[in-house]
C-alpha cells in the first residue's frame, strides 16, 4: 500500500553535525551482548507505533532493523518529535541498548532481543511526497516498471540491497582470483569500429567526422586478441558490452561480462582456470565448495539427452530417441516423420499418470506453442501403454518403448516427432523444464555445473543460402577438422566451450584462429571477399600477420552470474539501473529526444 505524505512537522529538520552524530553501529548488528552500550544509529523509519507515552520506531538501514523506544517521561520534546515521524523519514538517534522484556522479543529479527532507549534525536529529512509503494516485501507485488521508475525506493528494499552486495562480493572475488593467477587487468575502448558479431550495433555519430559512426562494443573480442598479439600473455577485464537485440528476462541492451584471454593456451587451461574462478566466487559469496573438475559433455550428447545446449542437470527426465520404435508402429504421424528423415524422441515423467486429460491437453497446446505439431502421451498401466494412440503400437513395441524409457507402473511417457530435429529438441526441452518446475523436481539451493564442448563451427542459413559461424568467425576449428572446411563444413567442430549452471549459460568462449591461412579459408567459407575482410577486420588481420601467438579465452556474464547466486528470476533485479524489455529506462526516461542544435553539430537530419 502506498504511503500518504504527512503534513510538515512543526519541528524543523535539523542540520547534521557530523561530529555529534557519527554512527557507532549499523541498524542490523546489535545483539544481546551489546546491552548497556551507548550507541548512535541513523537510517529510515520502517514502521511507527504510538503507545501513548511510548513511541516505538523500527529504524532501518541496509544491514537491518533496530527498534527504538522514545519515552515521554525521559524527554517530552524528543517524544513529541518522534511522534511526528512516519515511513521513510530520515533521522539519527543516540541512546542505550536495553534487553526487551520477557515475552517481548521478536524472533523474526536478528536484533529482536534488544531495543535502543532513545536519549537524543535529530530529524534529518522528512519524506514529503506520497510514495507509490513502500520499500518492503509488499513491493514484490508492485509492477516491475513502476519499481524501475522509482528505483531509489526499490533499491532500499532488503532483497535488492542484498543483490547489490552479492554483486560487489562476486566482482571482488573475481578480481582477487585473476590477479592472484597473474592476469593483467586492461581496459578496452567503448567507442570503436562496427564489426559483425551476431547482433545489431548501437552506433554513435561522430561530431568531428560527419557521416561516420562509432559502435559501442558487443564484446572486447578483437581488442583482447590484439592484446595477446601484443604480448600481454594473460588478460582479464570486467567490462560493459552493448547489443541491440530482442530482450528477455536474462538479457539487457547493456550488460557486464568478465572477459578473459590467454596466450599459448590449451582448452584444459582455460577451463580449469575458469573453474578456479567459479570456486572462488561460490566460496566467497555463498560459502559453498564447488566440486571440480566440472563434468564435460559434448554438444551432440547434451542435445541428444536434454534437447538443449544449456541443459539443467539438477533433475532427470532425460530424452530418448525412439525413432526406430515409432517407424515400426502403425501411427502414421510418427511413421511419416521418420520416413522423411525426421526424428521422434520421448521422455518419461515418474508418477505422471495422475495428470488429467485437461492437463495433458494444456501441455499439448504449450508444445504446439513452442513449434511442435502435437504431443503424444502414454500412461504405463499393468505393464502396457494406455493412450488414445496405444492401439497403433503392438505389444512388442509397447514393451520396447517402456524398456527404452526405463518406465515403471504409474509413469507417463511423452513423445514428439518432427522432420526438424531442432523442433523436437526445442519442444522437449520446454516440456522437460516445465514438468520439473510444476512437479517440484528441482532441488532448492543446489548448483549443478557442466561444460559443453565440441560445438559445431558452422550452420547453413537456408534463407540466405550460405554458411554462417555458430560462434564468431575467429573461432578455431578442431585441428582434425580443418580439412573438412572445403568438403562438408557442417561436420566441422569448433574449439568452443560453454559453462552451464542450473540450465543457464554462465560463460562461453573458444580458442581463436591464429594462422592466417586458416582464417582466410574461414572467411572464404563465410562469403567474405579479401576486400570485405580487410575492410571489416583490417586492424585485426594486420596484427595476425605480425606474428600472432596461439590464444583463446572465455567470457562470463556477470549479470546472469548474480541472478543465479541470488536466485533471482530476472537480471533486472541484479542490475542497479536496468532497462525494460523495450530498452527504456523509466527512471531517466531514456532514450529521449535531443535538441536541434546537437543534431546540427552531428550533421544529422531526422526523417519521419
Amino acid at each position: 500500500m502506498a504511503e500518504q505524505a504527512q503534513p510538515p512537522s512543526t519541528l524543523s529538520v535539523q542540520s547534521y553535525d557530523e561530529s555529534a552524530w557519527q554512527r557507532t553501529h549499523r541498524c542490523g548488528v546489535l545483539r544481546i551482548g551489546d546491552v548497556g552500550a551507548q550507541v548512535t544509529l541513523a537510517g529510515w523509519v520502517q514502521s511507527y507505533r504510538d503507545h501513548g507515552n511510548l513511541v516505538f520506531i523500527d529504524l532501518r538501514d541496509h544491514t537491518g532493523i533496530t527498534q527504538v523506544v522514545f519515552d515521554a517521561s525521559d524527554d517530552k520534546a524528543m517524544h513529541d518529535l518522534a511522534d511526528t515521524l512516519r515511513s521513510e523519514d530520515v533521522f539519527a538517534v543516540s541512546g542505550r541498548v536495553a534487553a526487551r522484556g520477557p515475552g517481548l522479543e521478536n524472533p523474526k529479527l536478528p536484533t529482536g532481543q534488544i531495543e535502543v532507549r532513545a536519549q537524543k534525536l535529530t530529524l534529518l529529512n522528512k519524506c514529503q511526497v506520497s510514495l507509490p509503494f513502500l520499500p518492503d516485501a509488499s513491493a514484490d507485488a508492485v509492477g516491475e516498471e513502476l519499481r524501475m521508475k522509482y528505483r531509489y525506493l526499490d533499491l532500499r528494499r532488503p532483497k535488492m540491497q542484498r543483490n547489490l552486495r552479492v554483486r560487489a562480493a562476486a566482482v571482488r572475488a573475481i578480481r582477487d582470483f585473476y590477479a592472484s593467477e597473474g592476469f593483467l587487468e586492461v581496459e578496452t575502448p567503448f567507442l570503436t569500429k562496427s564489426t559483425p558479431e551476431g547482433a545489431r550495433d548501437f552506433i554513435v555519430p561522430s561530431r568531428l567526422q560527419h557521416g561516420s559512426f562509432y559502435a559501442l562494443p558487443q564484446s572486447p573480442q578483437l581488442f583482447k586478441q590484439i592484446l595477446m598479439i601484443a604480448g600481454c600473455d594473460a588478460y582479464f577485464q570486467i567490462v560493459k558490452c552493448f547489443r541491440d537485440e530482442d530482450l528477455r528476462a536474462n538479457r539487457q541492451p547493456e550488460f557486464t561480462q568478465l572477459d578473459v584471454e590467454i596466450a599459448f593456451p590449451s582448452i584444459d587451461r582455460v577451463l580449469s582456470t575458469t573453474e578456479g574462478a567459479v570456486k572462488a566466487i561460490w566460496k566467497s559469496v555463498l560459502d559453498i565448495d564447488v566440486p571440480t573438475p566440472i563434468e564435460r559433455l559434448t554438444y551432440d550428447e547434451v542435445m541428444d539427452r536434454y534437447g538443449s545446449d544449456a541443459p539443467d542437470i539438477r533433475f532427470g527426465l532425460e530424452l530418448r530417441n525412439v525413432s526406430d520404435i515409432a517407424s515400426a508402429s502403425e501411427f502414421n504421424a510418427f511413421k511419416s516423420v521418420v520416413a522423411a528423415g525426421g526424428v521422434v524422441k520421448s521422455l518419461c515423467l515418474p508418477g505422471g499418470s495422475d495428470l488429467t486429460r485437461k492437463q495433458l491437453d494444456e501441455l499439448t497446446a504449450s508444445v504446439q506453442g513452442a513449434g511442435g505439431k502435437g504431443l503424444g502421451w502414454f500412461r504405463v498401466r499393468g505393464g502396457k501403454l494406455d493412450s488414445p494412440i496405444a492401439k497403433f503400437f503392438g505389444e512388442t513395441l509397447q514393451t520396447q518403448l517402456i524398456e527404452r524409457l526405463a518406465a515403471n507402473e504409474g509413469d507417463l511417457i511423452f513423445a514428439v516427432g518432427d522432420a526438424s530435429k531442432s523442433v523436437v529438441n526445442k519442444c522437449l526441452d520446454f516440456l522437460r523444464r516445465h514438468l520439473a518446475r510444476t512437479r517440484g523436481l528441482i532441488p532448492e539451493g543446489v548448483f549443478k555445473f557442466c561444460w559443453v564442448v565440441d560445438f559445431p563451427s558452422f550452420e547453413y542459413d537456408a534463407e540466405e543460402k550460405r554458411w554462417v559461424a555458430c560462434h564468431h568467425p575467429f573461432t578455431s576449428p578442431r585441428d582434425q577438422d580443418i580439412e573438412k572446411l572445403a568438403g562438408d563444413p557442417g561436420l566441422v567442430k569448433a574449439k568452443a566451450y560453454d559453462l552451464v549452471c542450473n540450465g543457464q549459460e554462465l560463460a562461453g568462449g573458444s580458442i581463436r584462429i591464429h594462422r592466417q591461412d586458416v582464417q582466410n579459408r574461414v572467411f572464404e567459407l563465410l562469403g567474405f571477399t579479401a576486400e570485405d575482410a580487410e575492410r571489416r577486420f583490417g586492424f585485426l588481420l594486420g596484427a595476425l600477420r605480425a606474428g600472432a601467438p596461439p590464444h583463446g579465452g572465455i567470457a562470463m556474464g556477470i549479470d546472469r552470474l548474480i541472478m543465479i547466486l541470488t536466485g533471482s528470476e530476472s537480471i533486472r533485479d541484479v542490475i542497479a539501473f536496468p532497462k525494460t524489455q523495450s530498452a527504456v529506462c523509466p527512471l531517466t526516461d531514456a532514450p529521449s529526444q535531443v535538441d536541434e542544435r546537437q543534431l546540427r553539430e552531428l550533421g544529422i537530419d531526422l526523417r519521419d
